[in-house]
């Protein structure tokens, strides 16, 4: 999903599995549009798509997008966007090649797709453990879980590593396990390859994804995010700045 500062246009760029429900993306076009950006959401069945957003609303333009169809495709749907939050995911299949398709080479298409035309605003959901091997998380349930179709993880820190060293202003946002539930807890956000466990709600990693876009401090970042009952309250520039 592609944006910018209000009132500028901010792409979002979004691949949703066909009919998905409580979908991240989704959730980060409607905070979006409540902040007063533009929105061009990239979707890969813009008529399905229409369903679940407004479509009375000036500010909001679905238009289709394949991650996996390559950067020049991609160029065209980010339009005159100048941001691009990244919140795809592959469809669970008997494809074990899906994660890399979708979540590796996707990912790298849509950061080849921005540089090409001048987006310098990158903003990725991937997922804390994305680095288990290296850190001594290998039997770790989560990681285990989350990898059993397609090395998932791998796919997703191999396109992190890509956006590293592209010379991109990312945001690289690592959330737990993700819950449908409405927000509950306050947000714990540390640097990357310290969060082992815990969950947060989607509302909270889209609020995460859009606040991004408007704090410095987030830039060139990778933050890992849960909630927490007791974790003391934060604003979101006090949370992006602690992360060094």
């Amino acid at each position: 999903m592609a944006c910018e500062h209000p009132p500028a246009t901010l792409s979002c760029h979004i691949l949703q599995p066909q009919g998905a429900t409580g979908n991240t993306g989704k959730r980060i076009v409607t905070q979006l549009l409540s902040k007063g950006f533009n929105v061009r959401a990239g979707v890969r069945d813009v008529d399905s798509a229409k369903n679940n957003f407004p479509n009375n609303d000036a500010k909001i333009q679905i238009v289709k997008a394949d991650v996996t169809e390559g950067a020049a495709k991609l160029s065209e749907a980010i339009g005159n966007a100048e941001a691009v939050i990244c919140a795809t995911g592959f469809r669970p299949s008997l494809d074990f090649l899906a994660p890399w398709k979708v979540d590796n080479f996707g990912t790298v298409n849509l950061v080849d797709a921005c540089r090409s035309i001048g987006v310098n605003r990158f903003i990725l959901i991937s997922s804390i453990l994305v680095n288990g091997a290296a850190i001594g998380q290998l039997l770790n349930p989560a990681y285990i879980v989350l990898n059993v179709f397609g090395l998932t993880l791998v796919a997703k820190l191999q396109a992190e590593q890509y956006i590293r060293k592209s010379g991109i202003n990312f945001t690289i946002v690592r959330p737990g396990g993700l819950r449908n539930d409405p927000p509950s807890g306050n947000i714990v956000m540390e640097a990357e390859d310290t969060l082992f466990e815990g969950s947060i709600s989607r509302d909270q990693v889209a609020e995460v994804a859009v606040e991004a876009l408007l704090y410095p401090e987030a830039s060139y970042k990778v933050v890992e995010i849960v909630t927490r009952e007791n974790a003391p309250k934060k604003s979101f520039q006090e949370l992006f700045a602690s992360v060094k």
